[in-house]
């Protein structure tokens, strides 16, 4: 992943954008098929963790293993959907265009 910087787990201009405009300024990924199958694994050790948690009754801890567990498979299912390239907009592929220089 090429940004380092990350504001609440997530890049920071991603952040940035979201707190200029008051909403978070999202781009379509192409999701290869791998990443995809990793995505929804993830999703599912996510939300099987989570239930478990709840049905369990367990208090929110910092330092509760399920809740480290939970929080660890979130930062992989980001690392994952972020490190997916953005889809490039109509007016992305348009500026670039009209502007080749910068593109």
């Amino acid at each position: 992943m090429a940004a380092t910087s990350r504001a609440c787990g997530f890049p920071i201009g991603l952040a940035a954008a979201a707190a200029v405009t008051g909403r978070a300024v999202m781009r379509r990924r192409r999701i290869s098929p791998e990443a995809g199958h990793a995505l929804e694994i993830l999703g599912h050790a996510i939300e099987y963790l989570t239930d478990e948690f709840v049905c369990t009754g367990g208090s929110v801890s910092a330092h509760d293993a399920q809740v480290e567990a939970v929080q660890l498979l979130m930062s992989l299912n980001r690392e994952i959907y972020f490190g997916c390239p953005e889809v490039r907009t109509v007016g992305d592929r348009f500026r670039a265009l009209l502007h080749p220089h910068t593109a």
